[in-house]
């Protein structure tokens, strides 16, 4: 595929993204309950390739588990809602529950990674920052070499999002066996959370 091809066919499937998010009801069952409901991800970044992903971060003020679940619970009526996981992470200095919610769209499943964060935490805001960060410094050429290497990413494989956009924005990495060399080498590091 040329650089053409790559971006069409990722708007194509983000605008099927974008249909899927409204159609589901699922972000407007946490704005019901009160929950101010972002965008992040590659969606907002407009970097969905081809996996079926949509992230939420849905955030209000003395989260419980038991009233996340109530919201959940909400969320599991829906129809085309098959399955829900649940993290507590309410005990970590993410401050959050995360919620990963399989849908079913026209014989597709989507996955909505939706992360019920408590407000003025740390993390407030934080990965839209990164997300806006990222569409800032990206270039053209880097916005088609991080498509490219989604497209071409094993099925099934465990690859983050993150990684792709640090491997090309900060590493310069081209193609899929540097990515893969860079992603080994990667996650030898302690864990952190990388903005450009």
């Amino acid at each position: 595929m040329n650089q053409q091809e790559v971006f069409d066919l990722a708007f194509v499937n983000q605008e099927r993204a974008r249909g899927v998010l409204v159609s589901s009801g699922i972000a407007d069952v946490w704005e019901r309950n009160g929950c101010r409901v972002n965008l992040v991800g590659s969606l907002r970044m407009g970097l969905l390739a081809s996996h079926r992903d949509i992230d939420l971060h849905v955030y209000s003020k003395g989260i419980t588990v038991e009233g996340s679940f109530a919201i959940a619970a909400q969320v599991a009526r829906l129809p085309g809602v098959t399955e829900i996981r649940c993290i507590n992470g309410l005990h970590t200095d993410e401050h959050c529950v995360a919620w990963h919610i399989f849908y079913r769209c026209d014989d597709e499943v989507w996955q909505f990674d939706v992360i019920h964060i408590e407000e003025g935490t740390e993390y407030d805001g934080f990965f839209e920052r990164m997300a806006d960060r990222i569409v800032e410094v990206m270039t053209s050429g880097q916005k088609e070499i991080i498509l490219r290497l989604k497209f071409e990413a094993p099925s099934g494989s465990d690859y983050h999002g993150v990684e792709f956009y640090e491997a090309v924005i900060a590493d310069g990495i081209s193609n899929m066996v540097e990515f893969e060399e860079w992603v080994t080498d990667h996650r030898k590091k302690p864990m952190y959370y990388w903005i450009p």
